[in-house]
């Protein structure tokens, strides 16, 4: 007999920060989002870069997720990169990643979490709201426009990046 697609996997997720050794599996989580126009590439060089940013969720020494916080001001990250592997979709990896992810946000002293995202009723369920207007004052918005960061310069809408590339939605969440 078929085990139901839709049945709960009962195998514990453990969601832990990540390790160079996951690196290679993160990058083949990201890439069919990538070729879907979903999440922004990044070359493998930057995901090691990148690396203490990142949680993974792991059910069964597998890797089946990532997703990463990027500290943007005193208190304001952003959450980067969600991606799940296609056959634990709907079993909770993201949630679980997200809620791992907004407890570091915490504990780093962050009161605001920004997204870019296709998944705003993900993100909505989770007290995500879409915003329009710019979320950070003038004077912060003169210090972030200094970062070389290129999500950041999504974030402020910057002229030298096309705006909102993958045409997503903006989301914000107070924590």
């Amino acid at each position: 007999m078929a085990a139901d697609a839709s049945a709960p996997d009962r195998s514990e997720l453990l969601v832990r920060s990540a390790r160079t050794s996951d690196v290679r599996a993160m990058r083949d989580l990201i890439e069919p989002y990538v070729r879907r126009r979903i999440l922004l590439g990044k070359e493998l060089v930057t995901l090691f870069e990148a690396v203490q940013e990142f949680v993974v969720a792991e059910r069964d020494g597998q890797v089946v997720g990532c997703g990463a916080l990027h500290v943007m001001w005193e208190d304001l990250g952003e959450v980067r990169t969600i991606a799940v592997a296609e056959g634990a979709l709907g079993k909770g990896v993201g949630h679980a990643m997200l809620v791992a992810l907004e407890e570091r946000a915490r504990r780093l002293g962050l009161s605001r979490l920004f997204c870019l995202t296709f998944e705003t009723d993900f993100f909505g369920r989770h007290g995500y709201e879409e915003v329009a207007e710019q979320v950070v004052g003038p004077d912060v918005f003169a210090e972030l426009v200094r970062s070389p960061d290129g999500g950041v310069a999504e974030f402020l809408d910057l002229a030298h990046v096309k705006p909102n590339t993958l045409g997503n939605t903006r989301m914000l969440k107070r924590l």
